[in-house]
């Protein structure tokens, strides 16, 4: 068996998907739902929580109303009736967002706050993002999309850095991520070789590998979220469309 932690995923990736998983939380909870959910949600909280603000809800009640979507989310009725083939993931998480803005969240003020977290959010952290954001130039719907594409990339980011890591490369990890931002050419190869103590040759086979399963991680990241491999394209054309929008 193959152990090497950077090989491309599976070709049968759609099986799996975190986002079938969560799907199959309307018929019976398992380890394996609240894993792949909470791996979901871990990306998609500051995007639902920024667009909540966005929506004119104050701080605090917004930081409520993200934990009690997440906690509505992980009920096994509520997703009883999702059919994964009808959607994306995040276009469901939206659709299911403003439906519980408008017709739950009456009774979610009633409750106590507080009542424990179901996402790890960090809300001076969340708060912060949020002051960075521009305040005219984005609708909640296109502020939501750019901090999908972004929280979407930052996933894969780390994921590539612990794979480093976990193969001792993390220094050198440190010093050539910056080639994942398309600012390579601002370092000559000659430089940068000489600064590593290695091969120009070999640097650039490195930087290759490097940028090469950063791509696969996002695909495999993007398939995590979508029905087919059909769709992988175009939301990976979405991804870019908000960042340039950005």
């Amino acid at each position: 068996m193959n152990t090497d932690s950077r090989q491309s995923p599976a070709p049968g990736v759609f099986a799996t998907t975190h986002w079938s998983v969560v799907v199959q939380a309307g018929e019976a909870a398992s380890p394996q739902t609240s894993e792949a959910l909470a791996q979901l949600c871990n990306t998609y909280w500051y995007p639902l929580y920024a667009y909540v603000r966005r929506k004119g809800y104050a701080a605090h009640d917004a930081q409520d109303l993200t934990q009690e979507f997440f906690a509505r989310l992980l009920a096994r009725n509520y997703l009883g009736g999702v059919d994964r083939r009808k959607g994306k993931f995040r276009s469901f998480l939206l659709t299911a967002l403003n439906h519980f803005l408008v017709d739950e969240w009456k009774k979610a003020r009633a409750r106590k706050r507080g009542g424990g977290q179901v996402v790890s959010l960090n809300a001076r952290d969340a708060e912060t993002r949020f002051g960075r954001e521009p305040v005219d130039a984005l609708t909640p719907e296109r502020l939501f999309e750019q901090n999908w594409a972004l929280s979407l990339l930052d996933t894969v980011y780390c994921q590539l850095q612990r794979e480093y890591e976990r193969d001792d490369k993390g220094a050198l990890f440190h010093e050539l991520k910056f080639c994942l931002t398309g600012a390579r050419s601002s370092v000559p190869y000659a430089s940068l070789s000489a600064r590593l103590n290695m091969p120009e040759n070999t640097l650039k086979t490195t930087v290759h590998r490097l940028r090469q399963r950063y791509r696969e991680l996002l695909r495999a990241e993007v398939a995590h979220t979508v029905a087919s491999a059909g769709e992988i394209e175009e939301e990976l054309r979405s991804l870019f469309r908000a960042l340039a929008a950005s």
